[in-house]
């Protein structure tokens, strides 16, 4: 049975939100169902390169515990941002 968590992000997903998101998704890596983090882009205006890093801590350390990860809902210049980084190589981008 899958075990979806979602991180919900912010209209500025830049290194001001890097507490928060850290302690959000190291305490869903800690639940031993969980088998797949989303993050939910709906809201994002504006991301900066922290935002990119700190997408890509995540996903190495939830690959690390089997844990898949994926970023949906992302428009506008933040769907632009997250194709020129090449997101699409490492998050299912829905």
């Amino acid at each position: 049975m899958s075990n979806i968590k979602v991180i919900s992000l912010p209209e500025r997903f830049d290194f001001y939100y890097h507490k928060k998101f850290t302690s959000d998704y190291q305490e869903m890596l800690t639940l031993p169902e969980v088998n797949h983090i989303i993050l939910d882009f709906s809201r994002v205006l504006y991301l900066d390169s922290s935002a990119l890093g700190m997408m890509v801590l995540l996903h190495r350390k939830a690959q690390e515990l089997h844990i898949s990860t994926s970023a949906k809902g992302a428009h506008g210049q933040a769907n632009e941002i997250l194709d020129i980084a090449n997101m699409q190589k490492i998050y299912i981008i829905e």
